[in-house]
């Protein structure tokens, strides 16, 4: 496979019972092939869209000392401003060359989860920047809602199975800034060679040549979006989860050639998570004698913080 599958929503919500299968059969094919598909058919309008990358630019050209009034001490790197080279691969010393933002989740409806999450940040100097991005959040959200449904059914689950999981989930909104190269980098990249942690990833911005894929054969290939698509991968929660199953990548965004060393780059993951407390046990549905259970039992909270200290974003 030298490129990745594209998928349309559309097939999936709408009332065409054949359209839907398809929908289905191709995302799960793809999910078990190499991790990744791109998504057409999403609740992002360009109008929301450009709105956003506006706001994110803007917020990242605040000067140094501006920006790291929002890091937020203690809380892991959950929400507000991250600095630059604070993140790092799993294995991998040398930090990302990188800085990025976290919109959390919006609790409404429920208290004593609300007090469970670190409040969102908001940036005094932007009217727009908060609002902008809760409304990005929402719509990835949805989006992410349906992609779920379509794999539980391909994983024969009912097909609402992952939706309370994922209702007041620790999803995570990630504008990025990948600030322009003025050094010869020593052994760092823009983000090095690493699986997500969540259950899905729904990424704006792979337009560009940037974000490779590596297949089961070792190769790496380029993952280029259209510009009306979304990348979405699997991460590591959903591959546990399914013994497997379905593939949590290892992916990479290596450096520009030197000719373009002087440009940003951004880019916007939004890292679908469930709530704490969901089980991350293997499914009985994903063993089998040939396919015997390759996973210990554990919950999501678990993983997420045993993760964020392999990233060195909460410190032992």
């Amino acid at each position: 496979m030298d490129r990745i599958p594209s998928v349309d929503l559309k097939d999936f919500i709408s009332e065409d019972p054949k359209r839907k299968q398809k929908f289905i059969d191709e995302i799960g094919k793809a999910y078990e092939d190499i991790g990744f598909v791109a998504l057409k058919g999403h609740f992002l309008d360009d109008a929301l869209v450009d709105s956003l990358y506006d706001e994110v630019k803007k917020f990242f050209s605040l000067p140094l000392e501006t920006k790291k009034s929002y890091e937020i001490p203690g809380i892991g790197g959950q929400r507000g401003y991250v600095s630059f080279g604070k993140e790092s691969a799993k294995g991998k010393k040398e930090g990302d060359l990188k800085e990025f933002w976290h919109f959390g989740q919006y609790v409404e409806d429920d208290d004593e989860r609300r007090k469970e999450y670190p409040e969102n940040v908001e940036v005094k100097e932007l009217s727009d920047f908060n609002k902008v991005g809760k409304q990005t959040y929402k719509m990835l959200e949805k989006t992410a809602k349906y992609v779920l449904r379509a794999l539980a059914l391909y994983l024969n689950l009912e097909e609402t199975y992952f939706d309370n999981y994922i209702h007041n989930g620790n999803s995570i909104l990630r504008p990025i800034h990948y600030p322009p190269i003025i050094e010869e980098p020593k052994n760092a990249v823009r983000a090095a060679a690493h699986g997500d942690i969540n259950l899905i990833t729904l990424l704006m911005g792979a337009q560009g040549r940037g974000l490779q894929v590596q297949r089961n054969d070792g190769e790496w290939i380029d993952a280029i979006a259209e510009p009306d698509e979304l990348m979405i991968n699997v991460g590591d929660m959903l591959s546990r989860h399914s013994n497997n199953k379905l593939k949590s990548t290892i992916h990479r965004v290596i450096n520009p050639p030197r000719e373009l060393w002087g440009t940003s780059r951004y880019s916007m993951p939004f890292f679908m998570h469930p709530v704490s407390e969901m089980k991350l046990d293997v499914l009985e549905s994903c063993i089998d004698k040939d396919n015997p259970k390759q996973f210990e039992d554990i919950t999501a909270g678990e993983f997420l913080n045993e993760r964020l200290i392999e990233l060195g974003l909460i410190k032992k």
